[in-house]
């Protein structure tokens, strides 16, 4: 679990994203997103060649297959938002958040305390789906009408729960779809 902690807290740091969001334009963040994926992807080939001095540790503590892209993902979701919801960067940085936040939560507490199965999902539980919805309830409701943060934590917990995918793409993307549309119809 020291693992798998460490991992998501790297995961929720991310959150710094959105505090430099206070100071800098959107296209600036987005900018500063698509850096740090070139940055990250030519730290991830280099490892494999070099080690690179704790940030050589960080990835072997952190990597789950050899593989992994899962930063790749992650800031591809980030910048997709950031991108399609630019009109409203309220609705885009609770989406962010759920995903920072609410996708740790889940990871933390389904593979701790997880002991009933989601229907059609033997690998996610019941309780890491609860705790997205919580905490991405608590997250989105810092951005929005309490109303519409309840829909976009539900919609955020599914995606987390039954995505296809890798999730770091489609929760902010579809939390922040589903809070845009709830918007115009409450």
């Amino acid at each position: 679990m020291d693992r798998e902690l460490l991992r998501q807290l790297i995961h929720a740091s991310g959150i710094f994203i959105l505090i430099l969001g206070l100071f800098l334009k959107t296209e600036v963040l987005i900018l500063l997103c698509v850096i740090m994926v070139v940055f990250m992807e030519i730290v991830f080939v280099v490892d494999k060649y070099i080690n690179v001095p704790l940030i050589s540790t960080i990835l072997s503590i952190c990597k789950r297959s050899e593989d992994e892209r899962g930063f790749l993902y992650f800031f591809l979701g980030i910048i997709a938002t950031l991108l399609i919801f630019s009109f409203n960067i309220s609705i885009a940085y609770a989406a962010i958040l759920m995903l920072l936040i609410g996708d740790s939560a889940s990871t933390l507490v389904g593979k701790k305390y997880g002991k009933h199965k989601l229907p059609l999902k033997k690998f996610k539980s019941v309780e890491g789906t609860l705790a997205f919805f919580v905490v991405g309830l608590l997250c989105t409701i810092i951005f929005l009408p309490p109303q519409i943060a309840v829909i976009g934590a539900l919609a955020g917990a599914l995606t987390e729960a039954y995505s296809p995918i890798d999730d770091n793409i489609p929760i902010p993307i579809v939390s922040a779809f589903v809070i845009t549309v709830a918007m115009c119809l409450l």
